[in-house]
């Protein structure tokens, strides 16, 4: 069982409009549409991407992280070094 299962509908919803953002610029690319607003469909397609990392990092804390927790030991301490990298990860990005 994953952390997401609950939320999975949800997330795979926000997946499908992100999807549908990256399309819609790509087609405005091929039609020669103005720079900035391929760049605020960008941003946009960013923010979405952005919504569902979250959603999926609080999941894992939430599920995952405080599961192994309970359990301690080195299996607590491999879930928290993955959710800091994580972190990280999405922090530089």
């Amino acid at each position: 069982m994953t952390g997401y299962d609950d939320n999975k509908e949800q997330l795979l919803k926000r997946l499908r409009r992100a999807e549908g953002q990256v399309r819609g610029i790509h087609r405005m690319v091929e039609e020669d549409t103005y720079c900035i607003d391929v760049l605020t469909q960008v941003s946009a397609a960013t923010k979405a991407l952005e919504t569902v990392a979250l959603a999926l990092l609080d999941d894992h804390l939430n599920h995952c992280v405080a599961e192994a927790t309970r359990e301690g030991g080195a299996v607590a301490e491999e879930k928290i070094r993955e959710a800091n990298a994580a972190i990280a990860r999405l922090v530089r990005s």
